[in-house]
Order: structure tokens, then C-alpha cells, then sequence
């Protein structure tokens, strides 16, 4: 005996209300069981046993889901190790970027009175935008990459109602995919990120958008990217990367700054022998300066050295706040994979032993029916 048309595909969104409608995406191939004549293997939506297999084919499809849950367990476990990495790489750069940004306002404060022209910080009117559009290189992360690319055609389709040019760098090779197939987006540079961000790989997005603003190609630069937020959440956003606030602000794409100074570091333990999160505020301690302070070099050329290096630690940040939803996001929809899989296997042993003792029951039927002829 076979089993009927039954595909089971793994998903971040499982829907446990009906077995034989279960739905999965893992990184394993969809499997399907052969079939054969529906009249001896129909899955039934009315009665109790939705799923009628024969007991050889259901004990391959136990099998076969103990196999991804164990994948997709063991993937989650992995997303939550790197993870963990993820935050420590965005904590421990911050206290460069907010000493950079202390150094940046001080410097500004000493300079109100005075003329200067800083590229980096000169504002003129917008005609052409670069939008840097940071995604993931893999998937099995949920909506993760979806949500950033479609907050990108959300802003694409609000520059061309303003009337204002555009082009895009992407970087992820699932923005590189998705843009490639779409032609009519102007793209000027495809960049591949990488496991784990570094600086040599955000100073290539750095010195590209600083060559685009500086020779007016662009009036404006806007990154996207994927803040985190915590394990189960993450927003896209998106800030204004050029010009850069004279004051060293985060900002976003209406000029409101925010203040990100304040992180949550999210830590996984065990408790009661099942995996738990606890949640740490950390508030990175800056350096303060004295504002009598005198710098031994010309301002402008200090502000002329530091902005460079200030636009290449924010392009670094968005790059490891956008690796950290991305784990995040993995991890989630590899535990609902898992508890999918654990709600499947259930249920497929469920029938295999109602099946299994239909078959005996029956049998014994059988003897009897056999000995009382004999009689």
C-alpha cells in the first residue's frame, strides 16, 4: 500500500490546524510520498483520521519528519550561538561610534561662528537619491528579507511621485537577485556582504556613496536596512547617511534624530531543561568632554579626517544590525519549523498506531472467523 498526494513542506508559519494541510520551508527539498489509487488512501477532512496511509509509508513519514526536526533544531541552536556574536560585534563598536559622535559635536560647537564648507555636512536640493539597500545572503529567515525589500519599493515609488531620481546599492545577494531580474531599477552597484561584517567591507559601501555625494551624482544618500529589536522582532528603517548631521546624529529619512545609545542584549539560557531569553539593558559610558577643549589642529581639518571614518562606522552598524535580525529571524522560524515538526510527528504516529491496530484487530477477526468455520 501507498500513500495519496500528501506534500508536506516545512514553514516559519505553520498552520497545526490541520495535519494534512501542515506546511513547512526548510533547506530540504519538498518529499512526497508515491501515490496509488484514492480509494484506499484518501485524506479525510470530516472525520477524526484526516490522514489514511498504509503503515509502511506512514513509518517513512515519521522517519523522514524526525530527520527535519532534527535539522531544523540544530539550525535554530546555530542561529542563536551567532546571534549572540551579532549583538556583542554591535555593543562593542559602540563606544567608537558615540565617542566619534562626542568629538563631532564639540568640534561643531567651535565652529558656529565660523564659514566652513565640510562636504559631508553640506545640504542642497534634491534631485537625484542613493538608496543603499542592506539584505541577507541566505534564506530560511522568514519574512526578514521580504519586509526590507518591500520597504525599498515603498520608498522608490515615493521618490518617483516626488518626481525625484533614484538609484540603488544593493548589498546581499538576495537584493543583488531580486534587483538583477528587475531591469528598470537603476542599480548602481551590487555588493555581497558577508558572515560576519568588517570594516574593510563597510568602508567599499563607504567610499562608494562618499564618491557619489561628493561629485554631486547624488544630492542625498538614505540607508535601509533591518534595526534590531529583540529575538522575535525587527523593524526596517530607514536613515539619511549623507549629508551627515553636524552634530553626529542618527537621523531619519524627515530629519527626526534618534538616539541609539541605548541597547538590549538579549541572552539565551536554559531553564527547566527548555531554552529561555533574558533581556539586559546596556548603556554604552562615553568619554566627556571638557568644553574648554582645544584641539592643536585646524578644525576643519580634524572634521575633514573624522567624517569619513564616522560614515564608515554607521554603514558598519547598519551591516551588523541587519546580520543580528537576520540570525533572529532564522532563529524563530527554524524553532516554529521545529514545533511543527514536533506537532506532525504526533500526529502521523497517531494514525500509524490506529492503523497499526485496525490491521491486528482485523487479523484477529480473521482467526476467529476461520476457527468458528472450522467448528
Amino acid at each position: 500500500m501507498s500513500c495519496s498526494n500528501l506534500t508536506m513542506l516545512v514553514s516559519s508559519k505553520p498552520s497545526l490546524s490541520d495535519p494534512s494541510n501542515l506546511s513547512f520551508r526548510s533547506v530540504l527539498n519538498p518529499f512526497q510520498l508515491p501515490t496509488q489509487n484514492p480509494a484506499s488512501c484518501t485524506p479525510s477532512r470530516s472525520s477524526s483520521t484526516q490522514i489514511q496511509c498504509g503503515l509502511r509509508e506512514l513509518r517513512t513519514r515519521i522517519e523522514s519528519v524526525k530527520n527535519t526536526q532534527k535539522i531544523t533544531e540544530a539550525m535554530k541552536l546555530v542561529a542563536a550561538a551567532k546571534v549572540r556574536r551579532a549583538q556583542e560585534a554591535v555593543v562593542n563598536g559602540r563606544p567608537f561610534s558615540e565617542t566619534l559622535v562626542e568629538v563631532l559635536y564639540n568640534i561643531n560647537e567651535q565652529l558656529q561662528t565660523e564659514d566652513v564648507d565640510i562636504p559631508l555636512t553640506k545640504v542642497r536640493p534634491v534631485k537625484k537619491v542613493a538608496l543603499v539597500v542592506i539584505t541577507g545572503d541566505r534564506g530560511l529567515c522568514g519574512g526578514f528579507n521580504n519586509a526590507i525589500i518591500k520597504k525599498a519599493e515603498a520608498r522608490i515609488r515615493e521618490l518617483k511621485e516626488l518626481g525625484l531620481q533614484f538609484t540603488v546599492i544593493s548589498v546581499g545577494k538576495k537584493g543583488n537577485s531580486y534587483f538583477i531580474r528587475r531591469p528598470y531599477i537603476p542599480v548602481d552597484k551590487f555588493l555581497e556582504g558577508g558572515t560576519l561584517p568588517t570594516a574593510k567591507e563597510a568602508q567599499a559601501i563607504a567610499d562608494d556613496v562618499f564618491s557619489l555625494f561628493v561629485s554631486e551624482e547624488v544630492d542625498k544618500v538614505e540607508l535601509l536596512y533591518t534595526k534590531f529589536v529583540s529575538l522575535v522582532k525587527s523593524d526596517p528603517v530607514i536613515h539619511t547617511l549623507l549629508p551627515l548631521s553636524p552634530k553626529g546624529e542618527i537621523c531619519d529619512i524627515n530629519g527626526v534624530c534618534v538616539d541609539a545609545a541605548e541597547d538590549e542584549f538579549f541572552r539565551l539560557t536554559t531553564k527547566e531543561g527548555k531554552l529561555t531569553v533574558e533581556r539586559d539593558v546596556v548603556r554604552t559610558k562615553t568619554i566627556d568632554f571638557s568644553p574648554i577643549l582645544q584641539f592643536e589642529q585646524d578644525p576643519v581639518q580634524i572634521l575633514d579626517a573624522l567624517l569619513p571614518l564616522y560614515l564608515n562606522s554607521q554603514v558598519l552598524r547598519a551591516l551588523q544590525e541587519s546580520l543580528a535580525s537576520e540570525l533572529a529571524a532564522r532563529m524563530s522560524a527554524m524553532s516554529n519549523a521545529t514545533d511543527n515538526a514536533i506537532e506532525l510527528k504526533k500526529n502521523l504516529s497517531i494514525v500509524y498506531n490506529r492503523e497499526r491496530q485496525a490491521k491486528i484487530t482485523g487479523e484477529i477477526l480473521e482467526i476467529v472467523a476461520g476457527a468458528n468455520a472450522l467448528q
